[in-house]
């Protein structure tokens, strides 16, 4: 279709489910702050009054239960939670975490003779087109775009009153197959027993008109603010959270395809994580390049095994280019095995906690490293390649 209504949703750092995508990864960045090839497979979950943690790891020693205990705190401190159903001091931390299985090992570790492998199998996705600035698609930004809003104001004390869990939703008109305008915008906030629903309508509708662009705006009657009319229990006192439950507002808001995997907990060498990475960064270079307007890219790898085992490319009728022309070649820009991602995007860093919220890609990349799969240095060399 030509014409159509597509909508995308994003859920704040407060969620049940994005708390323990959080949790995951700032116990990844623990380990990787002590040993930069630490392995880290960390599961989270959260109900009312309780974080229950589980996976494997291998890494030093100087990180004991002591120590992981306090990240979850020191995590759900940052993000807000003093309420009593789910409180920093007071939840209870119970940790499974166990040491790595050497059957998963023996296949990912290097050796004189055998290159590093794969932590796993399984199928990866990236995507970049031209909607937006970050070559994101813009009902997926702009749902991302309006919490981050809201919570930045509610952390710098601007916005009394909100909670820290919320939701939203945006539905964009395509026409020609080109976003116009919203057609609705959906936002569920947590809020403070004194604020009325007026009230909430009032705050957020003011942070939806500073986000979303000129003209852009739906008719008064397709705000959906609170449409139950209260929304003071939230968090994991309202709904038990779990890692990887929210893959689709990690990546691309239903536009493109999901791999099989989540990201948040994982260490580079899973290459869950490290290969959508990877596919993000070349599509987003192929885009930003000028060969196509949509990219998608898949890669798919086995447990143990260095290399892909297949390369492919869609530009969905947006090149004058082939893609059997450009998929081989993009082994020339980038070592696509697990140890050359890594190295590559310089990814056995601490930085994953802050992609664990609001989208792992349309991220500036930061001077710490952290997306660093969204430079843009690829550009130059593919528009000499493919003129």
């Amino acid at each position: 279709m030509s014409s159509f209504v597509f909508t995308s949703e994003s859920v704040s750092e407060g969620h049940p489910d994005k708390i323990c995508d959080q949790i995951s990864d700032a116990i990844l960045d623990t380990y990787l702050t002590a040993d930069p090839y630490a392995r880290v497979a960390c599961e989270t979950l959260a109900t009312t009054g309780r974080v229950v943690l589980a996976g494997e790891v291998r890494g030093p020693d100087v990180i004991t239960p002591e120590v992981i205990e306090r990240v979850v705190r020191q995590t759900v401190k940052d993000i807000g939670y003093e309420q009593k159903g789910f409180h920093w001091k007071t939840l209870s931390v119970e940790n499974h975490i166990h040491e790595q299985s050497q059957d998963i090992a023996v296949g990912v570790d290097e050796t004189s003779d055998k290159a590093e492998g794969a932590g796993d199998q399984g199928i990866m996705f990236g995507y970049a087109c031209k909607e937006t600035p970050d070559y994101m698609p813009a009902p997926i930004y702009y749902s991302h775009a309006i919490l981050r809003a809201l919570s930045e104001a509610r952390h710098s004390g601007e916005l009394k009153g909100l909670g820290p869990d919320a939701k939203s939703q945006v539905s964009l008109l395509y026409e020609n197959e080109k976003p116009v305008r919203t057609t609705s915008i959906v936002v569920s906030h947590q809020h403070d027993e004194a604020m009325s629903a007026k009230d909430v309508h009032e705050v957020v509708r003011h942070y939806i008109k500073k986000v979303i662009p000129a003209g852009w705006l739906p008719k008064e009657d397709q705000y959906y603010i609170n449409p139950t009319g209260r929304f003071v229990i939230g968090g994991p006192d309202g709904d038990a959270g779990l890692t990887g439950r929210k893959i689709i507002v990690d990546t691309y808001g239903g536009a493109a395809p999901h791999g099989g995997g989540a990201f948040s907990g994982k260490d580079p060498t899973k290459v869950d994580r490290s290969a959508a990475y990877a596919a993000r960064y070349l599509a987003k270079n192929i885009v930003a390049a000028g060969i196509a307007e949509r990219c998608t890219l898949q890669l798919s790898y086995a447990i143990g095994v260095a290399e892909p085992l297949s390369v492919y490319l869609n530009f969905h009728d947006t090149s004058k280019i082939k893609e059997e022309l450009v998929a081989p070649a993009l082994r020339r820009f980038m070592d696509l095995t697990p140890k050359g991602i890594r190295s590559h995007l310089k990814l056995n860093r601490p930085i994953y906690k802050v992609a664990a919220s609001y989208g792992h890609f349309g991220r500036a990349p930061q001077e710490n490293g952290a997306f660093s799969w969204e430079k843009l240095d690829l550009v130059d060399d593919l528009k000499a390649a493919f003129k």
